[in-house]
């Protein structure tokens, strides 16, 4: 078999734009170098891993033992823990190791660029408007009057539907279809994702049941991610709207006429109902369920599995279902919790016809 070290960048998948030294990735940074002897480095790689020509970093106390044993030529870490590192190795010092980390792998592997042209399998409809910077991947398919920007890459297999405008330097998946979408610059919808299709919408009489005509659009603000295999309805009479800087885990549902505040947080198997607005920053955590027509107030977190029914304010922490304030959630779990062991101090038999000890009765 292959060479199966568990590493990170594979040349074979990733690009890497090494050697690099240690100002540079400083000043990329904003990390402070211990000291700077001219090495250079030429990719990254966890602690236990990495060599004499690696970066790596630390940001979670619990693998410090890894740091006292690692062989890397230089770490980004928090000051305090610096203390941890084998002598001659580069500490690059900083406050947010994690963001600083984010930010020199990416110096290392950044995102490959456009490679302008059009594949000759790709089918574009000749009133599509394309940039010539753009990248058209191979069976593609390219809808009439679909503008496509600057440095933009759509994967093989993907559908951009007739009318649909995309920004600079966005990007669509492989086999993922786009339809009825006006988006933004930077916007990056991943692989086997659905965008635009109709919404759940119908009149519910006699059978067979009456299909609503779902004529809105969808609206994916700049620097929006939309996960893997997630799907967002089109809206109704009204658009669906996917606020900037907002991320989407894989596996996510956006219902019709929902709207997206900015840099919301979306985790995998998220479902939410039409017609409901979340205001800025709102986090909902994995496999909660929104009913529609709810509003969730700025900056509020919902937990994992939570059933939300009714509006949270803005600022709350809800979880449970049906969802409730956390505090007051763990306050029942500690009751419950307290009652159960009770009911197990108290004897209890089953047979029938049977006694305490004590007991006097005929």
């Amino acid at each position: 078999m292959d060479d199966i070290e568990a590493r990170a960048g594979d040349p074979r998948f990733f690009e890497c734009a090494a050697p690099l030294g240690i100002a540079a990735i400083a000043a990329a940074t904003g990390a402070v170098p211990s000291f700077d002897d001219g090495r250079l480095l030429s990719r990254v790689a966890p602690l236990q891993r990495a060599a004499a020509s690696d970066l790596s970093f630390l940001d979670n106390r619990r693998y410090a033992p890894e740091l006292a044993a690692s062989h890397a030529g230089a770490v980004i870490l928090h000051p305090d823990m610096a203390r941890g590192l084998r002598p001659g190795i580069v500490a690059l010092l900083t406050k947010d190791p994690y963001r600083a980390w984010a930010v020199a792998a990416a110096l290392f592997h950044p995102y490959p660029s456009a490679r302008s042209g059009i594949h000759p399998s790709a089918m574009v409809d000749q009133t599509a408007k394309i940039d010539p910077s753009a990248e058209i991947g191979a069976f593609a398919v390219v809808g009439g009057g679909a503008e496509i920007g600057r440095a933009c890459i759509i994967g093989s297999h993907a559908v951009v539907g007739a009318g649909v405008r995309m920004g600079n330097e966005c990007r669509v998946g492989a086999h993922a279809s786009v339809t009825h979408t006006m988006m933004g610059n930077r916007v990056y919808v991943y692989p086997g994702a659905r965008i635009g299709q109709e919404g759940f919408g119908f009149v519910s009489t006699t059978m067979p049941f009456l299909t609503v005509p779902q004529l809105g659009r969808v609206i994916l603000e700049d620097d929006v991610e939309i996960g893997a295999n997630s799907t967002i309805d089109r809206g109704s009479a009204q658009d669906t709207v996917i606020g900037a800087g907002s991320r989407l885990d894989n596996l996510v549902q956006i219902g019709h006429n929902v709207r997206l505040g900015r840099c919301c947080v979306i985790v995998s198997h998220v479902g939410i109902s039409g017609s409901t607005i979340l205001e800025d920053f709102v986090m909902i955590g994995g496999q909660a369920g929104l009913a529609g027509h709810l509003k969730i107030g700025r900056g509020a977190r919902i937990g994992a599995q939570a059933g939300v029914m009714s509006d949270v304010v803005a600022g709350a922490e809800v979880i449970g279902t049906p969802a409730e304030p956390l505090k007051d959630f763990w306050r029942r779990i500690a009751v419950s919790r307290r009652l159960s062991k009770s009911a197990k101090a108290v004897p209890f038999n089953t047979k029938p016809g049977s006694r305490e000890p004590g007991d006097t009765r005929d």
